[in-house]
């Protein structure tokens, strides 16, 4: 699992719904959809809790802190 890669939640309130990885650490990711969960303040979630799905949006760190990156995320989980 790497950052920009579209997950899918399996368990919590957010379970069933799409994700992009914006962080990863140790056992956590942190999770965007652009909406609710803005890149700059994401969701922490364990990696245990969430299953990798078909598709990558290319992200590096300085493109994450910029307030335009939550509008790609959303165009890219509309895909």
């Amino acid at each position: 699992m790497q950052i920009g890669n579209k997950v899918k939640a399996l368990k919590g309130k957010e379970s069933g719904k799409e994700f992009v990885v914006v962080r990863i650490d140790g056992k956590f990711v942190y999770l965007a959809d652009g909406k609710r969960l803005k890149a700059q303040k994401p969701k922490k979630k364990s990696i245990l809790h969430v299953v990798l799905c078909k598709g990558e949006l290319p992200l590096d760190e300085v493109e994450l802190l910029e307030e335009r990156v939550n509008a790609k995320i959303r165009k890219f989980l509309k895909e």
